[in-house]
């Protein structure tokens, strides 16, 4: 089974990630969580943002685990280092669907090399950038004009249409609406 293609905002509610604005029906009761079914919760909520597959999500996890790093902070890493998603960080695309649109249509050149996979792990001083008439086209005009370069996370810049990874992400950069030490316990 492929990543997720239905309905977002139903996944939105389930997960307490859509704004409150937008909610408008009333919160029935939820039933208790066993410490299994919050950890399998944590885990869906991270895919689904991320847009990962249950196999690829297994494998980074285990990466991280086999690191002598911390594994929550080395599976956030992993998570934000994809390309689709520093496509989406940089605010080259409005979304993160969007994003990996353009990386798989090979309009991603990174240090100056076309990369049209949207999983590829972008590095330290690697240059973002859109190939051709990309960076003029109206959608990535219009991203790119609400997300200000002053609004980019610390590990990120940009400076007219090239993008830089100036380091990877750090423990305190972690999003905290997602327990990753829940997620990392669900596959011990």
């Amino acid at each position: 089974m492929g990543r997720y293609i239905g309905p977002r905002k139903k996944y939105l509610r389930r997960f307490g990630l859509l704004h409150e604005a937008d909610e408008k029906k009333e919160i029935k009761r939820q039933k208790r969580k066993t410490a299994y079914g919050i950890r399998f919760e944590e885990k869906q909520k991270l895919k689904f943002i991320y847009g990962v597959a249950e196999r690829q999500f297994g494998r980074y996890v285990r990466e991280s685990l086999n690191s002598h790093e911390d594994p929550a902070v080395m599976l956030y890493r992993k998570l934000e280092t994809r390309l689709d998603n520093v496509i989406y960080r940089l605010g080259f695309a409005a979304t993160r669907p969007q994003a990996r649109q353009l990386a798989s249509y090979g309009h991603v050149l990174v240090n100056g090399a076309r990369v049209d996979i949207p999983s590829y792990h972008v590095a330290p001083r690697d240059d973002i950038t859109l190939a051709g008439e990309m960076l003029s086209s109206p959608a990535v005009q219009e991203s790119l004009s609400k997300k200000k370069p002053i609004d980019l996370p610390s590990w990120l810049e940009r400076g007219g249409g090239v993008g830089r990874v100036k380091h990877y992400p750090k423990k305190e950069e972690i999003r905290k609406d997602i327990d990753f030490e829940n997620v990392i316990a669900f596959y011990l």
